[in-house]
């Protein structure tokens, strides 16, 4: 994918205390995965290259929370306790973005595609993953 094919989204926590912006196409696919924590939040993620997320402020607002593996590092702010993002174990050198804390309107077409986060091995080792990487499906 072209650089010239990346669009600017911001995103935050619902208090507004942790801002973000990240460079996305306009058509994504995210993941929506049953996984304990997931399930209870409403998580839709959207992994995003490190080099393609920008912390515009509230690193003193977050907190980490690390549970199972603790391989991903859940990062939540600490003033309203929403989870935007974080570091998720499937891709370590990235970040997974809650689509629901980002500014849609950028988006010209979001898909959502199920991730059996339950049964988190086979289901990374099946590239259910790869899906919600910020890809459109056609170019996969």
């Amino acid at each position: 994918m072209s650089e010239a094919a990346l669009r600017r989204h911001a995103g935050a926590c619902h208090c507004g205390a942790v801002r973000f912006e990240i460079e996305a196409p306009a058509a994504v696919t995210v993941l929506e995965c049953n996984c304990s924590i997931c399930a209870r939040t409403g998580y839709l993620h959207l992994i995003v290259p490190a080099a393609r997320f920008h912390l515009l402020a509230g690193e003193e607002a977050l907190r980490d929370y690390r549970f199972g593996t603790g391989r991903a590092r859940h990062r939540f702010c600490g003033i309203c306790g929403i989870k935007a993002f974080y570091v998720p174990r499937s891709h370590p050198d990235a970040f997974s973005v809650n689509l629901r804390c980002v500014d849609r309107d950028g988006f010209d077409a979001v898909t959502i595609a199920p991730f059996d986060g339950r049964n988190w091995e086979a289901a990374h080792a099946a590239g259910q993953h790869r899906a919600g990487d910020g890809r459109t499906r056609a170019s996969e």
